[in-house]
């Protein structure tokens, strides 16, 4: 849990493939929001207040990261969302199609969405930019301790991802932006900063 000055972080790992979930609550209106309703959906509910929970966002349309989202929204009846291009591939309905750019708030916060192209074609970022404080992004499976996300050796894709989270994230943001992955452990863009040639290199 990390407690911010505007929103209170819950991170909890969940099902076989150790899928990261992240719950957020405003602390002004207690509304939530969780990202990614990956699996577990006993273990997701049970990080919920009796605030209300707004909006399930999920960052990719691959299965590990969608597995519990029907019983979550139909247990807190919350709206669903995600990126307009991996929409069709995830079999709940979704709500709210997001495009590069869109803002998403939960009670008085603001959220950005960065769209990043290559794990998969609607692979998206959600960034918290905290006022006085650090920006703090949601990466799905874009960007990892250590790389950007598999892009099934597809040249084309990872070229796309790696510009994508070069230009979107690393030009963008400073080194003190908190990483938080779809799977393992955080990291920060001034950890990961160094290695961007050596990722290029390698080529995943």
């Amino acid at each position: 849990m990390r407690e911010l000055a505007g929103l209170v972080l819950t991170k909890v790992a969940v099902g076989p493939m150790d899928n990261d979930a992240y719950l957020l609550r405003c602390r002004e209106t207690g509304e939530q929001l969780l990202i990614d309703a990956a699996n577990d959906a006993e273990t997701l509910l049970g990080l919920l207040d009796d605030g209300p929970l707004v909006r399930v966002v999920t960052t990719h349309r691959h299965g590990d990261h969608w597995q519990a989202l029907a019983a979550v929204v139909a247990q807190r009846g919350a709206a669903t969302a995600a990126h307009i291009d991996d929409a069709p591939g995830i079999p709940v309905p979704t709500d709210e199609p997001l495009r590069d750019g869109d803002l998403i708030t939960v009670g008085t916060c603001t959220l950005e969405v960065i769209h990043l192209v290559g794990h998969t074609p609607g692979s998206i970022t959600l960034l918290y930019d905290e006022p006085a404080g650090r920006p703090h992004i949601f990466t799905g499976d874009s960007l990892f301790p250590g790389g950007v996300g598999n892009t099934h050796g597809s040249k084309q894709d990872f070229e796309s991802l790696i510009n994508d989270v070069e230009h979107k994230l690393f030009d963008r943001l400073p080194d003190p932006t908190w990483v938080y992955p779809g799977h393992g452990n955080d990291t920060t863009l001034g950890t990961e900063r160094p290695h961007l040639p050596e990722w290029r290199a390698r080529g995943w």
